[in-house]
């Protein structure tokens, strides 16, 4: 979809935690300049009380004429309580409450819920799966009977154990199910998924029960997915699906079910990504939407306590869903680096932050970022690829690193990384970088925590940098990843901190460079938080693609955008440092060299070049 000139939002704060979250989250429009028109209306339970309705037609008219809704939290309590916290003039109108969240996806007929669930904490195998919940019809449908009406008891003559049971005695509810519901829904996944490039869609339901209604279901699933035989396309049993997405939440893509059954694994997927605080929700249909964290209103978790990064996530997918992608990944990206940190995080991440406190933390970091981005394409005339990139490394072979340190100083350019030393003498290691950031487990893990599996995505002749935090008590980098390494045609690595089995990686001359070596493994020490993102090395600043340039004197890091003017700058340095030397060598005075050569700007060109 592309992004509106001005996006009209209907921002409903709702009850309890709702309010402080959408209080918190809403500057990140500001901080990364997407142009929102932001209008509050009303709902919630105090509505219910004071009006009978906790979604008043003011605010249904709001929600008309915005482009979307953004919910914070909704209160919702059984029959009775709804009835008893009536104002006493509403007492005896024979009132019945409906959930807004069931209004709203009813009434604009929403009839997708999208829950994605991703490794935000990167302490456990990587995932990244998808929940599509039937939003409108199934076993929430509204056809919920107590006592049973009689047209429904007259469906149990059939089965002799229920017709001796009174109708005051017995309760039902329906599943109903539309063929032009399911297939929509249907489609909507399959769509889903080959618009992100995922290669699995699974439908969860209970076919060997629930006999009639799942084989109709089933049947239409498997005419649906017959379009798409690029995706692998299976049903699996609720109650199995609900097991394998607790033991093997990497192996699924998209998840599709019912209404109350995916209601249920969206709790389930929400607990395997960390909890309810880092959940988010879109209700997507055919011409409207709405955007919701799935928390709820937690109404006893107090003041000022709560998670705000499932809202922040909602309004990823609100600009996501709007065309602003970019603007939804650092959000997405933000949120992830905060709760890896572990600096700023709510109690329910095992910190002490308070909601504002771990907001502005995400929003300082969505600046960090759009400031880097603007900074990127004010400074990249264009980024080094493929042909030109292979050029220009073999361009930068003719350098040793002071050639480089110096044509790095006359562009104003930090990039000597200090404490960083070669395994092994007389190494020469050039590449992209492909970076990787390890961080300190809080707490030690109650289970043994495998490593890190992401030198599988590395590209041939990149450069791994690690950043373990300068740590030299345990290692990141050993035989295995060696091997694979090779085998893989990487060119190198370079470690903010200890490796081992130096040994073979020696035997191997296999170019690293480190702090230090141990004999200590990182597993349950440290995790991996993050990779191809941003990495700060005693003071020096790395991106992904930018060029690592090392030999026996250290570590250099080529801004990406600068490749070309430092191979300019280092030829003429190298030049000029000849020259200087076969004049010594004629019996010039090293002062006299200096100044016919210009020592003082060696970088310039010289005129018979």
């Amino acid at each position: 979809m592309k992004p509106k000139k001005v996006l009209k939002i209907a921002v409903l704060p709702g009850d309890g935690i709702g309010v402080e979250v959408i209080e918190a989250a809403i500057p990140v429009f500001t901080a990364l300049k997407i142009p929102v028109e932001l209008n509050f209306g009303e709902v919630g339970w105090s509505f219910w009380q004071k009006e009978g309705n906790p979604l008043p037609e003011r605010t249904w008219k709001l929600i008309n004429q915005s482009d979307t809704t953004l919910l914070g939290a909704i209160t919702s309590k059984p029959k009775r309580e709804a009835i008893q916290e009536l104002a006493p003039e509403f007492k005896q109108a024979k009132l019945n409450y409906v959930s807004p969240i069931i209004q709203l996806r009813q009434k604009l007929d929403l009839f997708a819920n999208v829950r994605p669930c991703f490794n935000i904490k990167r302490d456990v195998k990587d995932f990244n799966f998808c929940i599509i919940r039937e939003n409108t019809e199934g076993l929430y449908s509204g056809f919920d009977y107590y006592p049973l009406p009689t047209q429904l008891h007259s469906l149990l003559d059939e089965n002799k154990h229920w017709q001796k049971i009174a109708k005051n005695e017995i309760s039902c509810t329906l599943r109903l199910q539309t063929k032009v519901g399911l297939i929509r829904l249907f489609e909507f996944a399959f769509k889903y998924a080959n618009e992100q490039g995922i290669k699995r869609v699974t439908f969860a339901d209970k076919p060997n029960v629930l006999r009639q209604s799942s084989d109709f279901a089933r049947e239409l699933f498997e005419a649906v997915s017959s379009q798409y035989s690029q995706i692998t396309a299976d049903i699996l049993n609720i109650d199995a699906m609900a097991l394998w997405l607790v033991r093997r939440p990497e192996e699924f893509g998209v998840i599709v079910a019912e209404n109350m059954f995916g209601d249920i694994l969206s709790d389930l997927g929400a607990g395997v990504m960390g909890g309810l605080g880092f959940a988010p929700s879109a209700n997507i249909g055919i011409k409207g939407c709405y955007f919701e964290p799935v928390h709820g209103s937690a109404p006893r978790i107090g003041s000022n306590r709560s998670n705000p990064s499932a809202m922040f996530l909602t309004i990823g997918l609100l600009l996501n869903h709007f065309g602003y992608t970019e603007a939804a990944e650092k959000i997405k990206q933000a949120v992830a680096a905060i709760v890896r940190q572990g600096k700023f995080v709510t109690y329910d991440v095992g910190g002490h932050a308070t909601t504002q406190e771990m907001a502005q933390a995400i929003i300082e970091h969505c600046l960090n970022q759009a400031q880097e981005t603007d900074m990127t394409k004010k400074e990249q005339a264009s980024p080094i690829r493929g042909q030109e990139s292979k050029q220009q490394i073999e361009a930068l072979r003719m350098f040793n690193s002071a050639e480089i340190a110096d044509a790095l100083d006359a562009c104003g350019v930090e990039g000597a990384i200090t404490n960083l030393k070669p395994l092994s003498p007389g190494v020469k290691l050039i590449g992209p970088a492909y970076t990787i950031k390890y961080l300190p487990y809080e707490q030690q893990p109650d289970a043994f925590k495998g490593a890190a599996n992401y030198i599988d995505a590395v590209p041939a002749q990149s450069v791994i940098v690690i950043d373990n935090q300068g740590r030299n008590d345990c290692t990141t980098w050993g035989e295995i990843l060696t091997q694979v390494a090779l085998k893989k045609s990487i060119n190198g690595t370079i470690v903010n901190g200890a490796v081992r089995d130096v040994k073979f990686i020696r035997e191997a001359s296999y170019p690293v460079f480190c702090s230090g070596y141990f004999m200590r493994s990182g597993k349950n020490r440290v995790y991996m938080a993050d990779e191809q993102c941003p990495l700060n090395i005693n003071g020096i600043a790395i991106k992904p693609g930018d060029i690592i340039f090392a030999d026996d004197n250290g570590v250099l890091v080529i801004p990406a955008y600068l490749v070309t003017e430092i191979i300019e700058k280092a030829h003429n340095i190298k030049i000029t440092e000849q020259r200087i030397n076969a004049a010594v060598q004629r019996g010039v005075s090293l002062e006299q060299a200096r100044k016919d050569y210009r020592y003082d700007q060696p970088w310039l060109k010289h005129s018979d070049e």
